[in-house]
């Protein structure tokens, strides 16, 4: 007997055998116990998952002569005939190769002619996706409504792909990823009956590299057979497949949570030297501080798929992050990943990742930072308090003993000595008087010894303004030069109450000035020492600005109330006149 692959010699043949598609056998099963199937099913998902298997289980079951169950007994003749591939009432189409409108067509035709043996003609098109949409346009009208006896099975990997006409028309079941568990148990019953002895860490690997699929699983299966023999280690297989190991994992977070910036290059430099895939590397780290993010979060490491050893060595070293930690590494090694594809130097990009984490620093929760200030201001005000209260018994103990005290006891009110009142120096009226000691504010009457005030700000005369003026309209052009250039078109018209009166030519300075009012007025407190306010205002500066008079201040006027022929002009001709000596043309 010629030796056959292990997907194919343990291909299902039941639909109990079907690893992890419970949801669709059973419905299937009780579809054909009570009658009720549908003349087209398709079949969606990944890779390796027993679409077309259960789509051959189907075909058998539904034409058996003694089915069992609703399962097919594959030992009758059509059953044999199917399994074989020698059936003519059961086509295997696929659907890449035959793709196209003729294809189609001549499905049509066959499909007028009942079958030569059994209840059914089934075709079972692989990949349907990859059909035309002439193709599938042709098909609509026979998949609505074949014969009695034809029964359609659609299988793809790309159900995004089948046109929602078709979708419309048929049974829909979604194959799922088959888990690690069910893969490792498969395997190890399919180990068992080769007499293939396996370590159950050499299933993991296996059943991880296989990536959710049956198939693939099999595949890697087969291989490991024929290099380590009947008996399987963990170690021969990560030496064959060139797996990264998970201990390198816990090696790579150790030295995260040590800072140690020399054993961080002396891993990538392991990593190089054993040519491990460094896309893999950071896959299985991303993977890694994953299962990490699982124990710290969930507290358990149930959802952690990996032999009992590194689930307790999961739990041990979770205890050293917190969970935006971990989920700055997952991004920082998500960033990583995705710019070594652009990268011609993997390993330079690996090496600064790796010391970006070790020089992460810890992440502190905001809510635990703002818990810290308001503690630390409380003992800032505490201390502030109680420095006052031992000034006032340090210089004044017949203070201390007027001094009112809390507590069960009604306390007298304070006596001050005569000495002590300071009676108030300008007007006597009932305003209170703010002040304050530390950050605690009080008030007292006005018939009480007033709080020094902070001295009020200084004024600036006109003849100040105007000496400075000119370092004021530098410094604008300093930092604003077109603002600068207007500022210098104006002039200081008047000075009160320290608000500079400037006054603009025409409305375009005005408003580039309005405009930037804050700039000015924040540049002019640095000049001139003090809080200035501006005014500006349309007014005649051809004279010199030491010659406005009152009558000019009074007959400053806005742009809008302006009736000269030169003001009504639009700000940019008057600007043209003013800075170039532009002439304006007769019609």
């Amino acid at each position: 007997m010629t030796y056959q692959v292990t997907a194919r010699k343990w291909r299902p043949q039941v639909a109990d055998d079907v690893v992890g598609q419970s949801h669709v056998t059973t419905t299937l099963r009780n579809a054909i116990a009570t009658n009720r199937l549908s003349h087209a099913y398709i079949f969606s998902g990944p890779r390796g998952v027993g679409k077309t298997t259960t789509a051959r289980i189907l075909a058998r079951a539904i034409n058996c002569i003694h089915p069992k169950d609703s399962n097919p007994d594959n030992i009758c003749d059509i059953c044999r005939e199917i399994t074989e591939g020698r059936s003519v009432n059961v086509f295997e189409i696929d659907g890449a190769s035959n793709r196209g409108v003729d294809e189609i067509r001549n499905l049509r035709e066959s499909v007028r002619y009942a079958p030569a043996r059994g209840k059914y003609k089934v075709y079972i098109i692989d990949e349907v996706h990859m059909l035309t949409k002439e193709a599938f346009n042709a098909l609509l009208k026979t998949l609505e409504e074949p014969p009695p006896y034809i029964l359609f099975i659609f299988a793809t990997t790309e159900i995004h792909k089948v046109p929602a006409t078709i979708l419309s028309r048929c049974q829909r079941f979604d194959f799922r990823r088959i888990s690690i568990h069910e893969i490792m148990g498969r395997l190890r019953h399919i180990a068992s009956e080769e007499k293939i002895t396996i370590e159950d860490n050499a299933l993991l690997i296996i059943a991880k590299r296989a990536d959710g699929s049956m198939r693939d699983a099999q595949s890697v299966f087969d291989q490991v057979v024929s290099f380590c023999g009947t008996a399987i280690t963990a170690e021969q297989i990560i030496q064959m497949l060139n797996v990264v190991d998970e201990e390198i994992f816990f090696r790579t977070t150790d030295i995260v949570t040590s800072k140690d910036s020399k054993a961080a290059l002396l891993l990538v430099d392991d990593i190089v030297t054993r040519g491990v895939d460094v896309r893999e590397f950071l896959q299985g780290l991303i993977e890694h501080f994953r299962n990490l993010l699982i124990a710290v979060t969930t507290g358990s490491n149930d959802l952690i798929e990996t032999s009992e050893p590194y689930k307790q060595r999961y739990q041990e070293q979770a205890m050293h992050y917190s969970e935006n930690d971990l989920l700055r590494l997952i991004k920082l090694t998500s960033d990583i990943e995705s710019t070594l594809r652009w990268s011609q130097q993997p390993r330079y990009k690996l090496e600064i990742g790796l010391m970006n984490m070790i020089k992460l620093d810890s992440s502190v929760q905001i809510m635990h930072l703002l818990d810290q200030l308001d503690e630390l201001k409380k003992k800032i005000d505490g201390g502030k308090v109680n420095s006052f209260q031992k000034s006032i018994t340090a210089t004044s103990p017949e203070l201390q003993n007027s001094m009112p005290v809390k507590g069960a006891v009604k306390a007298s009110q304070p006596v001050l000595r005569p000495d002590q009142i300071v009676l108030p120096s300008i007007s006597t009226t009932s305003e209170p008087i703010r002040f304050s000691v530390g950050e605690r504010s009080s008030s007292v009457s006005g018939s009480a010894a007033p709080i020094a005030q902070d001295p009020p700000a200084a004024i600036i005369s006109k003849n100040e303004a105007q000496q400075k003026w000119t370092q004021f309209v530098a410094e604008v052009s300093k930092q604003r030069v077109h603002v600068g250039a207007i500022l210098g078109a104006t002039a200081i018209l008047d000075v009160r109450d320290n608000s500079l009166q400037i006054a603009c030519p025409d409305g375009f300075h005005l408003d580039t000035l309005k405009r930037n009012k804050q700039f000015l007025v924040n540049l002019a407190e640095s000049i001139y020492g003090a809080k200035m306010k501006l005014e500006t205002m349309v007014a005649n500066i051809q004279q010199s600005p030491s010659t406005f008079t009152a009558h000019d201040r009074d007959s400053a006027l806005p742009v809008a109330s302006s009736e000269s022929p030169e003001n009504r002009r639009h700000p940019i001709i008057r600007a043209l006149i003013r800075e170039f000596g532009a002439k304006e043309l007769d019609s």
